[in-house]
């Protein structure tokens, strides 16, 4: 299978109907293709690999002036590269193969083959090995797979495979690296959120997305423009130039070799081991998609990416993903340097995969519609202030839920008791969480035309406070039951701190309830 000529790239046309395409189809037809249908992991590790082809078939752009002239350039050039390296993206075969390394055989023999040695393992959604089960209802391992579906399991598993327990290989007659042990693969890195421009069908997604010379410069340093990684494959783990091109360039990194894997023929089994290490931020390597914020740790500030997390929505962190930024400053991803003021909204497509050590938790995906002005410093600090003013009712929530069951006299403030405590304060926050996630763009609203604040920055007088403390006033409701005179008194009291503004401290276990 070539997968510049077979189609194996799910997609949805601009007519709504779903359907597949190979690359060349993707960029020769990608005027008429709305978007990519696929997991969220899944787009992020094609985008990638689209813009990668396109930036390699340009050589460029250039500059700014080259980004805002190139789109009519990409489909002649991406189709006339992917035709020059034909060769390079067989998924199998006896030549070189798409990001799979030559010359990879075990180091040992083990008896019979186990899930680790199973393709099945290049799913990340499947319970299978270290993985917890997200999408997968089946277990176990014996799956055959079309080489369509390996094509896409490879190319995500080489973005986003968890760190942990690995097999070790010979490459090349030399051991593979980490003696059994592996990082996360560079887009799981730091569990980081990834964020990335939407336009109106994918080729011009692909275009918004694209770094000029001049930015890659800036946010990477000298001579970091680099290829992709199957014009320059690492033969062997001391090929330093090889190596260095994919772990230590623009290009090379954006579709990496983080694992040494050989697929069989028969599509149940492969070799898989240790690849190559890729810097993370903490080592001086900014993602062009990572967002970086700055965070207090032991009282000292501190620059980290922007993680992805099943207990913070993304639209909380939406005036820090809107920053331009350039190198290690803190901000948003690189694709907002291409955001100019003309346009009146862009959307914004942010999602990553969530994991705890070796194992993946969770997906996460969000699309925001904003407003230009949220590109400037004033909108974002009120966008900023209106989400804390959202995170101090949530804090008088839970001590108003916290004072009612103090009342009914409970014993939930009992250290044996946390998990109980734990799950109510859980309760009332998703609650609350979930209400005001719908109103989001009123906050947009205020952010962009903050005249309803008033000259005091008085929350209640705007449509996003009012709807806050309505969506506070439910959650107490809901969580805290009222029928019995001694509920009703409880209740009473509680929602007496509710409404106090000096009951704003956080309440014993509400840490473990923020979601």
């Amino acid at each position: 299978m070539n997968l510049t000529t077979e189609a194996w790239i799910p997609v949805v046309w601009n007519n709504g109907r779903p359907g597949t395409v190979s690359l060349r189809e993707a960029f020769e037809a990608g005027h008429e293709i709305r978007d990519l249908a696929v997991r969220p992991h899944e787009r992020i590790a094609l985008m990638r690999l689209l813009i990668c082809i396109a930036q390699a078939a340009l050589e460029g752009p250039k500059d700014e002036e080259d980004w805002a002239n190139c789109l009519h350039r990409m489909v002649p050039a991406s189709t006339g590269y992917l035709e020059r390296w034909h060769g390079a993206f067989e998924l199998f075969g006896q030549e070189q193969r798409f990001l799979q390394v030559a010359d990879l055989t075990r180091a040992a023999v083990e008896a019979g083959e186990d899930e680790g040695n199973s393709t099945s393992k290049l799913d990340l959604a499947l319970a299978t090995g270290n993985n917890s089960t997200l999408f997968d209802n089946a277990g176990g391992s014996g799956r055959v797979f079309d080489a369509t579906e390996l094509a896409l399991m490879l190319l995500t598993f080489q973005c986003f495979s968890p760190g942990g327990r690995i097999g070790v290989a010979l490459w090349n007659g030399e051991q593979t690296a980490g003696k059994g042990s592996s990082e996360h693969a560079p887009c799981l890195a730091g569990n980081m959120l990834h964020a990335q421009l939407r336009a109106e069908n994918l080729l011009r997604t692909v275009h918004k997305n694209l770094m000029t010379r001049r930015q890659a410069e800036r946010f990477f340093g000298h001579d970091s423009w680099g290829k992709p990684v199957w014009e320059l494959m690492p033969q062997k783990r001391a090929h330093t130039e090889a190596v260095r091109n994919a772990s230590h360039t623009y290009l090379g990194r954006l579709v990496p070799l983080a694992r040494a894997i050989f697929l069989r023929d028969d599509r149940r089994s492969l070799i898989l081991a240790n690849g190559l290490e890729y810097p993370s931020f903490d080592k001086g390597w900014r993602d062009p998609s990572a967002t970086i914020i700055t965070r207090t740790d032991k009282g000292q500030p501190k620059r980290e990416v922007l993680r992805a997390s099943t207990e913070k929505a993304v639209w909380r962190e939406l005036h820090a993903l809107t920053v331009k930024a350039v190198g290690q400053d803190p901000g948003g991803p690189a694709a907002l340097q291409n955001i100019f003021e003309k346009e009146e909204c862009f959307d914004l497509w942010v999602g990553g995969l969530v994991a705890n050590k070796a194992k993946l938790v969770d997906t996460t995906e969000s699309v925001f519609r904003v407003p230009t002005a949220m590109l400037g410093e004033p909108s974002q600090l009120i966008y900023e202030k209106g989400v804390k003013h959202a995170e101090t009712v949530a804090s008088r929530l839970m001590r108003a839920v916290s004072i009612y069951h103090q009342q009914l006299g409970d014993g939930l403030d009992r250290s044996e008791m946390k998990d109980r405590r734990r799950q109510i304060l859980r309760r009332a926050a998703a609650q609350f969480w979930t209400d005001i996630e719908q109103a989001a763009t009123l906050l947009l609203e205020v952010a962009v035309e903050p005249r309803s604040l008033g000259p005091r920055n008085e929350w209640h007088r705007t449509a996003w406070g009012q709807t806050v403390w309505s969506s506070a006033s439910k959650a107490y409701e809901y969580a805290c039951a009222h029928e019995t005179p001694r509920q009703i008194r409880a209740y009473a009291l509680g929602l007496r701190t509710l409404h106090t503004k000096n009951a704003d401290t956080q309440p014993k276990g509400e840490e473990e309830a923020e979601s």
